[in-house]
């Protein structure tokens, strides 16, 4: 099937595949967010605890134990900076991150004869990122202990990169592993669309089969989102061909039921050449309003194979001929045409009779299916006709040739006929000298 940006294929495939990719995105956007928080927190429990052990060594009275100091920042990380500024301004640490780390707010006094420092509650702890002086970004963690001289200010922190690095890390496998359920989900898609738009492609068979004659309902076995699709098709089609037998009928009818008194007025008025002036202008008329009626009532499903028909066609106009003709008839048994059985009966009949009516003793029938078109070809080996006449000949009532019967319609009959079923009639000449008549009609 065709991805093609109007259908309905393409445009349910790619509102997939954009939804595929946004629900992926945003999971991938999620889940890093998820690993840089675990991090984070593992980081930040590691710092809390070097936190506490610096508050350890600030006294009541604000002085630091340099011995406590040695000791606890023996096990720091070069790489890690760390501060404390008592109220003295004294500054004793690894790094400068009295501007780097937030202001706190000043904790309340210690109560009346607490003999320590007053540690942070673990809420006053504050976490921040912030970039050294020399423009490494860092992440740490700041607390303030109040002691008799007043709040002490103390800082750890960590390079950026030892959250950043696990993080990448961990996002470089995740976002391949996503990547490739992304296109696994993309192919889930295309078959689940292919396979869910499939009752769709059986049900326009169906039609398809209907428009050509080749069944009169579409199947009602189909997936329950479809069934009153497939009700209201049938019922279209069943109106639709009751309203095209009343038609056929009606304009069958008044076809018969006008054609024997004028042709029995003809005969009678065969001398008068007014009356037959008048005829001529009513039977105009009532082939222009049948032929509208035809044009309403014409059945483009029907299908009607054609050597039989042209057999049947061709033994009748031989017989009416007294066999002073010879008709051969040159089509494939299985060839067939977009016509209803009557309608080309009619048609092929009069372009056969014509020919036989002006052939000096052979008409030759041949059809064939190219290019998405039947071509019925009739040839003989008369006369012909001049090609200035040929479009004059097609017209109603004109008769080129006054020998002999007729009423010079046969050919407007066939061009009409052929028009009404999206065709057309071309008059040329015959290999060896004679007319060629050739209708194009669509094929079965």
């Amino acid at each position: 099937m065709k991805l093609l940006p109007g259908s309905l294929f393409g445009r349910m495939f790619a509102l997939s595949l954009l939804t595929t990719l946004v629900a992926l995105v945003f999971a991938g956007v999620a889940i890093g967010g998820v690993l840089q928080r675990f991090v984070t927190q593992s980081v930040d429990a590691r710092l809390r605890d070097r936190l506490a052990a610096l508050e350890s060594a600030v006294h009541r009275d604000g002085t630091i134990d340099p011995a406590a100091i040695t000791r606890v920042t023996a096990r720091f990380p070069r790489d890690e900076p760390w501060q404390i500024e008592t109220p003295a301004g004294v500054r004793l640490g690894a790094g400068n991150l009295s501007e780097e780390a937030p202001a706190l707010a000043r904790p309340a006094a210690p109560p009346r004869g607490h003999s320590g420092p007053t540690p942070a509650p673990l809420d006053d702890v504050q976490p921040f990122d912030a970039r050294m002086p020399a423009g490494e970004r860092v992440h740490g963690l700041a607390s303030t202990l109040m002691t008799l001289t007043g709040s002490t200010r103390v800082s750890v922190a960590v390079p950026r990169e030892q959250i950043d690095r696990p993080v990448l890390a961990a996002l470089a496998p995740l976002a391949a592993s996503l990547a490739i359920l992304g296109f696994a989900l993309g192919g889930a898609a295309l078959i689940q669309l292919r396979l869910g738009l499939r009752p769709l492609r059986a049900l326009r068979h169906a039609v398809e089969a209907i428009r050509r004659g080749r069944a009169g309902q579409v199947p009602e076995d189909v997936p329950d989102e479809l069934r009153p699709l497939a009700r209201e098709l049938n019922a279209l089609a069943d109106e639709n061909a009751a309203a095209l037998a009343g038609a056929r009928a009606a304009a069958a009818n008044l076809a018969h039921a006008l054609k024997t008194p004028v042709s029995t007025l003809a005969l009678h008025l065969a001398d008068d050449r007014a009356a037959q002036a008048q005829l001529g202008r009513i039977d105009a008329t009532l082939r222009h309003h049948l032929g509208r009626a035809r044009a309403t009532a014409i059945d483009r499903r029907a299908v009607t194979p054609l050597a039989p028909a042209l057999n049947d066609l061709a033994a009748a106009i031989t017989a009416l001929h007294m066999g002073r003709v010879a008709i051969a008839v040159d089509v494939a048994p299985d060839l067939v045409a977009g016509i209803d059985a009557q309608d080309l009966d009619e048609l092929a009949g009069n372009l056969i009779d014509n020919a036989a009516r002006h052939a000096a003793a052979t008409v030759r029938i041949s059809a064939n299916a190219q290019d998405r078109h039947v071509w019925l070809t009739v040839t003989d080996d008369g006369e012909g006709i001049d090609a200035q006449d040929r479009e004059r000949a097609t017209t109603p009532g004109t008769r080129l040739d006054e020998r002999g019967s007729g009423h010079g319609f046969g050919l407007s009959i066939v061009r009409e006929l052929a028009e009404l079923y999206g065709g057309a009639l071309t008059l040329g000449d015959a290999p060896g000298g004679g007319l060629m008549a050739t209708v194009s009609l669509p094929p079965g």
